[in-house]
């Protein structure tokens, strides 16, 4: 790694150790000018990790290239769960999740969507929590962005289903509840086939930490958007053939 990447990292781990002190920016000199660069930078701050819990991946429509950010294992959570928001920016987002029931390890041949469907062990209804280590990540540049993981704080995990395969996607609508009032709802995925994600994250994404590996948790990007919430609230979200998740933020 370069030392560009480096110093970029160390600045993003420090702000992971104490969130009250968020910057505004990278340096200029330090921000990555490409996804290769952004990339280096995140795996850097993941190897600050007790361990990598999971993976988030999204695209912005059907047939844009996915990106994706390793999670820590400390974050990734059964729900209910409650989190300190104290030095928090509070987003959320409905999303649903897979557990990988056994090893995608890197290799030559790349994973067919079959074999990565086998892999996707269950399906569940998710909340992802979102704070960046800047004071406004929607301020910075999308490289920046993508070295700091996609912005993310926590993900909050529902009961899994392993028949999931007969579920319609396209056609389910997430509804999301903040302190008991309907949020909001939106039907489908934008980022469209979420198999198509989870494969890409095996073939290409997820290559450099060894690959999926059993019991991680996939999180397939949001289906509501980033919505804002307050400092203490109370979140679920909702999906027909999925169930439910529920998360308090306390602070």
């Amino acid at each position: 790694m370069s030392q560009k990447a480096r110093q970029a990292a160390d600045l993003l781990i420090a702000v992971r150790a104490n969130p009250a002190n968020k910057i505004a920016s990278l340096p200029e000199a330090l921000r990555p000018t490409d996804r290769a660069e952004a990339y280096a930078i995140q795996r850097l701050v993941s190897a600050t990790f007790s361990g990598i819990g999971g993976w988030k991946v999204g695209a912005a429509n059907p047939t844009a290239e996915p990106q994706c950010g390793a999670l820590p294992e400390v974050n990734v959570v059964a729900s209910p769960a409650s989190f300190d928001s104290t030095h928090h920016s509070n987003f959320i987002e409905a999303e649903v999740s897979f557990t990988i029931g056994h090893d995608l390890p890197p290799r030559a041949l790349p994973y067919t969507r079959e074999e990565v469907i086998a892999a996707m062990a269950t399906a569940h209804p998710t909340i992802e929590l979102v704070d960046s280590r800047f004071i406004d990540g929607d301020a910075v540049d999308a490289f920046s962005g993508l070295a700091d993981t996609q912005s993310h704080f926590a993900l909050i995990v529902g009961p899994g289903r392993a028949d999931w395969h007969g579920i319609n996607f396209d056609a389910e609508t997430a509804e999301q509840y903040v302190d008991g009032a309907l949020h909001m709802t939106h039907q489908g995925n934008p980022g469209g086939d979420m198999v198509r994600l989870v494969q890409w994250l095996a073939n290409t994404g997820a290559v450099w930490a060894g690959g999926l590996k059993a019991g991680q948790v996939v999180t397939c990007g949001s289906w509501t958007g980033k919505s804002p919430v307050g400092a203490k609230v109370d979140v679920r979200v909702h999906f027909p053939s999925l169930g439910e998740a529920h998360a308090s933020c306390i602070g």
